[in-house]
């Protein structure tokens, strides 16, 4: 029988924010502003040492508030790794998505924690509503990550999140469009049947004299439309057509 991993030595946020400080690189900082994401409190830590270091650490849940509260970048990223998805509050959640102030902290805490949490579902409605940018697009990251990493829901839930992409496609706004043709891209790969109806919004969206809307659903049909996508999902298909039998 294989020994048990140890837990992980418990570490205080001072500690954990030493490790990031002592994996910046300033060359990795001053590219972030390329990518859209602000530099004034990021330390120049690239996402795969976060990623190491949050393994490291694992889910410690008293570290996250005060990492979070350090204003800190990557420390913001690394909260996604060592909170605990079971331990998340309606409070917690809400009150982080309304500090995003960039992609790439909206879509890490959506990916990697968010969609982990049992209010998971019921944020995607109420944040779908959110007027803030990047509120409005962690209802539509968090969609497309339950899309991705959540294999047990059925069908039900995803074609409802499709009238969440159809209330919102017209929000002309880039993080906001391109979140919402993640999230339709997502919910279509999932399974043949959910690929046809993904197919069917893209299409009236695509047909759309609103620009916004237009662009939604082009940029996903592009995608849906690819002969690897059909092939996955034709395979998925059979998948779930022999479990039935």
């Amino acid at each position: 029988m294989a020994a048990k991993k140890s837990p992980p030595d418990s570490i205080d946020p001072a500690q954990a924010i030493a490790l990031l400080k002592s994996a910046a690189r300033p060359a990795h900082r001053a590219g972030l502003a390329r990518y859209g994401i602000p530099d004034a409190h990021a330390l120049g830590v690239p996402m795969r040492d976060i990623q190491a270091l949050g393994k490291r650490i694992g889910r410690q849940p008293a570290l996250a508030q005060s990492l979070w509260d350090s204003g800190i970048y990557e420390a913001r990223l690394l909260v996604a790794f060592v909170a605990d998805p079971a331990l998340l509050t309606v409070t917690q959640m809400d009150r982080w998505c309304r500090q995003f102030d960039n992609w790439a902290v909206c879509d890490t805490l959506c990916l990697h924690l968010f969609d982990r949490s049992p209010h998971a579902w019921e944020r995607i409605e109420a944040w779908s509503r959110r007027h803030g940018e990047f509120e409005k697009r962690a209802a539509f990251a968090l969609l497309a990550g339950l899309a991705v990493h959540d294999r047990h829901t059925p069908d039900a839930p995803f074609l409802a999140g499709l009238a969440h992409v159809d209330a919102a496609a017209g929000d002309a706004r880039n993080f906001v469009s391109k979140g919402v043709s993640w999230a339709l891209r997502a919910i279509g790969h999932r399974n043949a049947a959910l690929h046809a109806e993904a197919i069917t919004h893209a299409s009236a969206l695509a047909a759309s004299d609103n620009p916004a809307r237009r662009w939604v659903g082009k940029d996903a049909l592009r995608d849906l439309g690819r002969a690897t996508v059909r092939a996955k999902v034709a395979k998925s298909g059979k998948g779930r057509a022999q479990k039935n039998v």
